[in-house]
């Protein structure tokens, strides 16, 4: 492959500063991507082909980079942009993916298996970040496999190609997405990327996250001879079906023994059974009532507080290791979804909108606590401990400023000064500062 710009090659930065191409890291429909040296330090350098390298495609750059800064850390955002007298083009700066960090390609060919909590936290992480986004008035365009990296061994999220970044509801014409991620109104050519249309990608991605398939590829797949645009466009945009439609199995996912390849759902019917039924009812809306319509879309907010109580539901299970999620719409006779025996479950907490499973290490934070939904993960207010002298005494500690009051199962009521503990105990009351809490079994 010929290469835009060589090893050893200078560009320069629109700040004035001298950037070394060190090597090519690889190469995508836009342009390449290279490790540089800006500032003594390496980073990554994006650079366009000709037939991208646009004016319009610049003056985004440039209102990426002076006017709207990244939302939070966890964007690969345009730093400055770059041009050189010797190479035809222009790109950008930005900081390196650390090898840490895996593409969604390799969950989805088994290359990797995170854990559920890792599936957890980095999809939490996804919609805080496009919530993030959405905030400053801007919309991604392009959410899709491509553009987002994890670390499958705790979830943590790096999103990438953030040059396709625009104000909501631009006019500016570009790229609309990756086909099968895209808004069906955008797949029939009635709209342009905005908000709207990313929360329907974000719901996509995170289909894939959890069953490994697409929630629109389902039985009608098998009618499809030809995998190409014409089909996409059928699939997904002229007559798109949920698999898991309660209301039309049309394009319901089928097993293995109907489609011996497992594009059709196979990985969904797996999984789907799995999950919390907080979860199915939530993909349900996306897919059905959010499907059409872009104001019935599942909100950022919304997911944050599902995800949230997903995390709060996992515990390992007692006979076997395996994660599992504890499901309160279920009985408390629920099954492991590995071993399928009854497990003994921990100790939880029951608060006044979720159920924290205590298990051990378990922290909570303000969010659990107040009504306030502000998911600020810093400091912990609790934490889930072993006993300093009897290991087989767990507790709760206090690791607020104030003091808890608890009340036992006996009727007696004792505080719980800030780094204490109360032992863990079915029928235990907890009067936190701002609510009221119950350890049960």
């Amino acid at each position: 492959m010929t290469q835009i710009l060589k090893a050893g090659q200078t560009v320069r930065t629109r700040s004035g500063q001298a950037c070394k191409v060190k090597q090519l890291l690889g190469a995508g429909g836009q342009g390449e991507v290279y490790r540089a040296e800006w500032n003594g330090l390496d980073f990554a350098l994006k650079w366009y082909y000709a037939h991208t390298a646009t004016a319009a495609q610049q003056a985004s750059l440039e209102r990426l980079v002076s006017v709207h800064k990244a939302p939070c850390d966890k964007f690969l955002w345009p730093l400055d942009l770059a041009s050189s007298d010797t190479a035809p083009g222009f790109g950008y700066v930005m900081k390196l993916r650390e090898p840490r960090y895996r593409g969604l390609l390799d969950l989805m060919l088994n290359r990797i298996d995170p854990t559920f909590a890792a599936l957890v936290h980095a999809s939490f992480e996804l919609v805080d970040s496009f919530f993030k986004l959405h905030a400053d008035g801007l919309c991604y365009r392009d959410i899709s496999f491509g553009n987002v990296f994890f670390d499958p061994q705790v979830g943590e999220v790096l999103i990438c190609d953030n040059d396709n970044v625009t104000e909501n509801n631009s006019p500016v014409t570009g790229i609309l997405g990756t086909p099968d991620f895209m808004a069906p109104e955008i797949v029939r050519g009635e709209a342009l990327p905005s908000r709207q249309t990313d929360l329907f990608s974000l719901a996509v991605l995170l289909f894939y996250l959890f069953h490994v398939s697409h929630p629109l590829q389902g039985r009608r797949l098998l009618s499809i001879r030809c995998w190409d645009l014409p089909a996409r466009r059928k699939l997904f945009g002229a007559e798109p079906l949920f698999i898991f439609d309660p209301q039309d199995q049309a394009n319901a996912a089928v097993g293995t023994d109907v489609d011996p390849l497992g594009e059709a759902g196979a990985n969904a019917l797996a999984y789907w059974p799995i999950y919390p039924q907080l979860l199915r009812d939530t993909f349900t809306r996306a897919f059905t009532r959010g499907l059409m319509d872009p104001d019935e879309r599942v909100l950022e907010g919304e997911w944050r507080r599902v995800l949230s109580k997903m995390h709060d539901g996992l515990f390992a299970c007692s006979l076997c290791g395996k994660e599992n999620f504890f499901d309160p719409a279920m009985s408390s006779n629920q099954a492991c979804s590995s071993c399928q025996k009854t497990p003994r479950l921990p100790i939880r907490l029951k608060l006044a909108k979720t159920e924290v499973m205590l298990t051990h290490g378990r922290r909570l934070f303000s969010h659990h606590l107040n009504e306030k939904q502000n998911y600020e993960f810093a400091q912990p207010v609790a934490e889930v401990v072993q006993h300093p002298t009897n290991p087989s005494i767990w507790g709760l500690k206090n690791l607020t400023a104030q003091n808890w009051v608890i009340t036992t199962t006996d009727g007696q009521t004792k505080d719980v000064e800030p780094n204490r503990s109360v032992p863990l105990a079915h029928g235990t009351r907890i009067q936190f500062a701002s609510s009221t809490a119950e350890m049960v079994f």
